[in-house]
């Protein structure tokens, strides 16, 4: 049996027991080593490092939740630090990579059931392995029209993108998904339930997020304090019918007037979806690499750029949304939009079926709802194309969306690479993904892209906007930036975490907060 590297701290022979006794829990079939075909998933699939680096030296595939509290015993027992995993993992976050380099992956996608469907409610309990079509086959299965409330890859995890994301899909547009009635595991095996799914008995509180006194669900978001074996998520009805649409502006400084014009129209609904404003570059690397373009050092030449826009038909920035509702509503919905934005020189509207743009098309055949904001295609951009993604987020505003824009485009640009970017505009607030491609097999492109990513890190929050999300080799960095007092909130979750997780078992140093065991060790 060949191992990767071990996590710091674990004895080789003490591990070998843990392997020993974690077959014994789970089965042979179960439990993953480096002879397993499985195994190789569980490392950062675009590293940034070397390739060995964020790896899980061993993978657990728990089938239960009473396999969950097993794993957890017999972690602490031996010390063995573990790094959950759900799936729909990110590759511009790392994908389903520890944060401390050999832990232990536990996949919990064997846990796939949706538990139940309450029809009159509107909402469904669902396992972390659960994955956004799961919960729309077996929606479609009882006769159901209705559709979970929250945007997400069709492939990753419900229980994920509410965790992880916790980003409202339409009907909580602009307020965190409600983690609503949760059962966690904490990491010495005790099993709680938050909100009123807490009732005795069986209950009815699936979907009601807060109970008596504090409400803990929230806790449990991007976090590492326990390994959520449950979830209440809302659905809301299936529109009567959606149409997507792509609005494209020519220049780099229509983006502020955009989303000036926008935030309005999202506040009071008339824009109802989040949508997203995505960057030329972006678009034009779902159609084609960029040596199709451009073979040249450097950035892309504005010149080139703009023979890109003609080719393809698409603006400096390209606005893909979706209306739903009854015929009427988005007859009306579209005639606002279409008046709103008329006034901004050289914009061009486009329905699906209008425009050969594959975001459109992928939106168009997307469940209703859910935005295209995909960042895949960014990684076809260069030939062994990788990305590290870095999500700052601001006011809806035009003046800060410039801002951060030509602060992500000017780093890039001095660092020689490319912008490509996109903006999911809310009604108070944007998340601004910026996708750094680099040669996953050039160690020079590599080292360059992380020195830049660390300096937009500073930037970023210096400029006032926080980033939300981190790939783990930036975690730390994101983390240093939430200085206030000396870092108290680092240091909450530090006290938090050694009370719950006083082994220090649960996802080590995930979005900085580290264990008593590991902290200050510099991994």
């Amino acid at each position: 049996m060949r191992l990767r590297r071990l996590p710091p701290g674990v004895d080789g022979q003490e591990f070998a027991r843990a392997l020993a006794a974690f077959r014994a829990a789970l089965g042979e079939a179960w439990v993953l080593t480096e002879e397993s075909v499985g195994l190789p998933g569980y490392a950062d699939p675009q590293p940034i490092f070397d390739a060995g680096h964020f790896a899980a030296c061993a993978a657990l595939m728990p089938g239960s939740v009473e396999d969950v509290q097993a794993v957890m015993g017999i972690a602490g027992t031996y010390g063995v630090p573990l790094s959950p995993v759900l799936p729909g993992r990110d590759a511009g976050f790392g994908g389903a990579a520890p944060r401390l380099p050999g832990a232990v992956a536990v996949d919990l996608g064997r846990m796939n059931r949706v538990l139940a469907v309450d029809a009159a409610a509107g909402y469904a309990v669902v396992e972390p392995g659960v994955t956004f079509h799961d919960l729309d086959t077996r929606l479609g299965e009882l006769g159901l029209e209705y559709r979970v409330d929250m945007a997400g890859p069709r492939w990753g995890s419900v229980v994920g993108e509410v965790l992880e994301r916790a980003g409202g899909g339409a009907g909580y547009e602009d307020v965190p998904a409600p983690p609503c009635g949760m059962e966690i595991v904490l990491a010495d095996g005790d099993v709680v339930r938050t909100g009123m799914a807490a009732l005795t008995g069986a209950g009815r509180g699936a979907s009601v997020p807060y109970g008596c006194g504090p409400s803990f669900g929230p806790m449990f978001a991007r976090s590492a304090l326990g390994v959520v074996t449950k979830l209440g998520v809302r659905l809301r009805p299936e529109p009567d019918g959606h149409r997507p649409y792509l609005i494209t502006l020519p220049r780099e400084e229509d983006l502020g007037p955009l989303v000036d014009i926008l935030r309005p129209l999202r506040m009071d609904r008339t824009v109802g979806d989040t949508p997203t404003v995505r960057s030329l570059l972006l678009d034009a690397a779902a159609v084609g690499p960029r040596s199709a373009y451009y073979a040249g050092p450097g950035p892309l030449p504005d010149s080139v750029a703009r023979s890109v826009m003609s080719q393809l038909r698409l603006g400096r920035w390209n606005l893909y949304g979706v209306l739903s509702g009854a015929p009427a509503v988005m007859d009306a919905q579209w005639s606002v939009i279409h008046d709103a934005l008329a006034p901004v020189p050289g914009v061009r509207f486009f329905r699906a079926g209008e425009h050969d743009s594959p975001a459109l098309a992928a939106q168009a055949r997307r469940a209703p709802g859910q935005p295209p904001m995909q960042a895949d295609e960014a990684d076809s951009w260069l030939e062994n194309g990788g990305r590290l993604d870095l999500t700052p987020v601001s006011p809806a505003t035009g003046e800060d969306a410039l801002a951060q824009y030509a602060l992500a485009r000017d780093h890039a640009h001095a660092y020689g690479k490319d912008y490509l970017g996109a903006v999911a505009v809310g009604a108070r607030e944007l998340h601004h993904r910026f996708m750094v491609v680099f040669d996953t097999l050039d160690p020079a492109d590599r080292a360059r892209t992380f020195e830049l990513c660390g300096l937009l890190v500073r930037e970023t929050a210096a400029a006032g906007y926080g980033i939300q999300r981190a790939h783990p080799a930036l975690m730390d960095q994101v983390a240093a930036t939430y200085g206030f007092n000396d870092h108290a909130v680092l240091r909450l979750g530090e006290r938090i975490k050694d009370a719950l997780d006083a082994e220090g078992i649960l996802a080590p140093g995930k979005h900085g907060i580290w264990p008593r065991r590991y902290r200050g060790l510099g991994l």
